[in-house]
């Protein structure tokens, strides 16, 4: 946007911090205020599309995430038997989309844009809330920002505080906020040494699984099932797991083997439904999950995210921020939603002709997998090394 002398962002994950390396970069000073006690992520991996690689580019930062893609050679959709029901490899994605998909930790991810701010940008343990939004067209009513320490005043705040977000709320007190959006997921990271397989999901009835290699030789495993909403296993979730995939194909059983209770995460998913009508309000801009959560089904939440942040940077002003985000993540969002319909499928027979559908699609052309990033992975940032380029949604093309 047009400089900021002085920013504060709310929340130092991937939303956050890359919006203020972003800023940084462009001149205004940063304060980045986190309520954890360090940056360090909980949380497993995360994958980054080429849209959101491209928004690196423009911090600098792309190639060094390039260079951790693991993904080789071939990977796609399974059956539970195993059966591929569609197959596609990275260097097809690559050529349709101009660039790799990459999987990294979130923790690695999260070092790297902390690593390109100045030491005393971040503040951990440092709850914060919205005081006054401030108005953009008023300069002697800035916008303030409570913490521990007393109030903190700025030309722009950027509030990154995730799915439940304070400052959401208390912008948009009428909002109906997140709803839960029916399943919950478990995720993994562990070494998996002496195993081979392909990078695949695998798409069962109410439940589905992926399994696939980072660059440090770590395994990446998720799943998700339908649930009901607070939901726990009655003894572990490493058991929970047993229950529902243990008589999965392999890969599975060995991950399972490895795998210690204490090294599964267990969260139920949730999104914004109704979409906000705004994504700022007076001199506060929402990034990522607090203005657009939305079901992991596309990997796109993080990606979304980078695209907020790098965006934010580079309009001149907070109208046309929303006006450049707001519908093109409402069209991934309800492109999220409906993948989670299809693939979390419960009943035996629409399952069977799901699974058959997308075999025979993936024969007649590209691989389903590669078909939902179309009109999502080829974002470009508004500015060199890319030039503005309609972008297609589901809902038509905007810049």
């Amino acid at each position: 946007m047009g400089r900021a002398e002085r920013a504060i962002v709310i929340g130092g994950g991937i939303g956050g911090l890359t919006a203020a390396v972003a800023l940084h970069r462009r001149g205004t000073r940063v304060t980045v205020l986190e309520r954890a006690p360090s940056l360090e992520p909980v949380g497993a991996a995360i994958s980054l599309a080429p849209n959101a690689l491209r928004g690196l580019d423009v911090i600098g930062l792309g190639d060094d995430i390039r260079a951790l893609s693991a993904w080789q050679g071939d990977g796609g959709l399974r059956a539970p038997s195993g059966r591929w029901l569609s197959r596609t490899g990275a260097a097809a994605a690559e050529e349709r989309f101009g660039g790799p998909l990459v999987l990294l930790h979130r923790a690695t991810l999260i070092d790297h844009l902390a690593a390109r701010l100045p030491p005393d940008a971040v503040r951990t343990a440092a709850a914060a809330h919205l005081v006054d939004p401030g108005e953009a067209g008023d300069p002697g009513r800035p916008a303030r920002v409570g913490t521990p320490d007393g109030e903190l005043e700025a030309d722009l705040v950027v509030a990154a505080d995730g799915i439940h977000s304070a400052v959401r709320r208390a912008l948009f007190p009428d909002h109906p906020g997140p709803v839960y959006s029916g399943f919950t997921t478990w995720r993994v990271v562990i070494p998996l040494p002496g195993v081979e397989f392909a990078s695949h999901e695998t798409w069962g009835r109410g439940r589905i699984w992926g399994t696939h290699p980072l660059k440090d030789g770590r395994v990446y495993a998720y799943a998700a099932a339908v649930a009901p909403a607070g939901e726990h296993a009655p003894d572990d979730e490493r058991a929970e797991l047993l229950r529902r995939y243990g008589d999965w194909h392999d890969p599975i059983p060995a991950v399972l083997a490895a795998a210690r209770p204490e090294d599964v995460l267990r969260h139920d998913v949730h999104h914004i439904a109704e979409p906000l009508p705004a994504h700022h309000r007076g001199r506060v801009a929402l990034v990522g999950d607090a203005a657009h959560a939305m079901p992991p089904t596309l990997g796109q939440g993080g990606n979304q995210a980078i695209e907020d942040a790098i965006t934010l940077s580079l309009v001149d002003d907070l109208p046309a921020y929303t006006a450049a985000r707001l519908r093109r993540t409402t069209a991934i969002t309800r492109r999220a939603v409906r993948v989670a319909r299809l693939n979390m499928m419960t009943g035996r027979v629409g399952t069977a002709v799901r699974d058959n559908a997308i075999a025979a699609l993936s024969k007649a052309g590209p691989a389903l997998f590669l078909r939902g990033f179309d009109g999502i992975a080829d974002w470009r940032p508004p500015r060199p090394p890319y030039a503005a380029q309609r972008t297609r949604t589901d809902e038509g093309y905007e810049d």
